[in-house]
């Protein structure tokens, strides 16, 4: 199953995320992953390992396990590097071991003190803040970003991270308009104002951490996992489906992209077995009452500041 983008390519509904993994572990999970039908890839500077990625993308296209075409891979541009979008695209592109990406995205809206392109540190003043650079306006990010379109390094360019203010701003700026806005969506932080009005505008929605978070969330963030919802427990049992499956369903018939992580063999098949049921109206309606507006991807952890604030 895909959905087509507002430029006419198609991206998978379900994808792989590769955030917080490494080494051996990634490259044999990618290989399972395409054994198990994954044809999506959701990568980003930041993850650093988009090297390992490519090992693995690179073993798969020359053994004939999977053809380049077959593919679609994502990665993103990160904070310190807004003013280096051409050089930072072409970074990723030669750790990937790819001639063109099919998505690329601004992986947040801010930019940041430049720390060399490639190196996704991000640099702290002397009082553990984030260094914002106020130089760099989103609007010349973004037509950076057009220009990996003209040169044919890259398909479709997105956002990630944008609000609807942001999002409206890029609207009206762009020359070509943003196919993706990938976002921290699930059943506890539905966001159901931002996602209708990225679709009404023909702005694909990606869903990242589509569960939640799960245990990696709690244990790094302190945060609330839906996964545990008696709600989503019970259409699970009734389905005989994992809540996660429930959940990545429940995504999926909102018409978003999801893009569950996880490194267990067993969870990544699990997580490919969404397309066999399908949750009900009445059912639909019940997830929407279990909203709480809870974020669990908390980057001030890391930045010193609430840039959702």
């Amino acid at each position: 199953m895909a959905i087509t983008l507002n430029n006419g390519f198609k991206m998978p509904a379900v994808g792989l995320g590769v955030w917080r993994m490494e080494g051996k572990e990634i490259r044999d999970l990618i290989i399972n992953a395409i054994n198990i039908g994954y044809r999506h890839f959701d990568c980003a500077a930041d993850y650093k390992n988009e090297a390992e990625v490519g090992e693995a993308l690179a073993g798969a296209f020359s053994t004939g396990l999977v053809k380049r075409e077959d593919l679609f891979i994502t990665t993103k541009l990160w904070n310190s590097d807004h003013g280096h979008v051409v050089e930072a695209c072409k970074d990723s592109l030669k750790k990937l071991r790819l001639d063109y990406l099919d998505l690329y995205l601004v992986h947040f809206p801010v930019a940041t003190k430049h720390t060399g392109v490639g190196a996704t540190a991000s640099a702290l003043d002397e009082d553990g803040v984030l260094e914002i650079d106020t130089t760099i306006s989103l609007e010349t990010t973004w037509h950076a970003m057009e220009e990996l379109v003209s040169m044919g390094l890259v398909r479709s360019i997105g956002i990630s991270n944008y609000d609807i203010f942001l999002t409206r701003d890029c609207l009206a700026y762009s020359k070509v308009k943003p196919a993706v806005n990938q976002i921290e969506t699930h059943p506890y932080f539905q966001r159901d104002s931002l996602v209708k009005f990225c679709q009404k505008h023909g702005i694909c929605v990606t869903a990242h951490t589509p569960l939640g978070g799960a245990a990696a969330n709690s244990e790094l963030f302190g945060s609330v996992s839906c996964l545990d919802d008696p709600v989503l427990k019970s259409l699970a049992e009734k389905y005989k489906k994992t809540v996660a499956q429930v959940v990545l369903c429940w995504g999926i018939q909102r018409n978003t992209v999801v893009i569950p992580k996880t490194s267990k063999l067993e969870r990544l098949n699990e997580n490919f077995q969404v397309f066999d049921f399908e949750l009900t109206k009445e059912e639909m309606d019940l997830i929407k009452k279990v909203d709480r507006k809870h974020r669990t991807n908390q980057p001030a952890k890391f930045w010193g500041i609430d840039l959702y604030a």
